[in-house]
């Protein structure tokens, strides 16, 4: 049963992990989305005649900020459906003990 409660924990705590990798993700993506727009606003309302060199600046930084949540999404959706590495070690390390 020491087993069972082991495997148990680890897939608790990897779904914590999944949860706070993907919420975390989420909220740093939306508080640069709008920090960004914020100051692309700033920039053109400052000098409007710069607002197509700013839109395309606003726009790689965004692919930039979008980037860093979708690789986090990833990350959190692999520990949680895809084949756990810490679940394997764990019953890698306890096949010696059931045997």
């Amino acid at each position: 049963m020491e087993v069972a409660s082991l495997i148990a924990q680890v897939q608790g705590f990897s779904a914590v992990a999944a949860g706070l990798l993907i919420g975390l993700a989420a909220l740093g993506t939306g508080i640069g989305f709008g920090i960004l727009g914020g100051k692309f606003l700033e920039g053109v309302a400052r000098q409007p005649e710069l607002t197509p060199m700013l839109m395309m600046r606003m726009f790689l930084m965004a692919g930039l900020v979008d980037a860093f949540a979708a690789i986090s999404i990833v990350m959190g959706l692999y520990l949680f459906f895809a084949n756990n590495p810490f679940l394997t070690a764990v019953v890698n390390a306890a096949k010696p003990a059931v045997s």
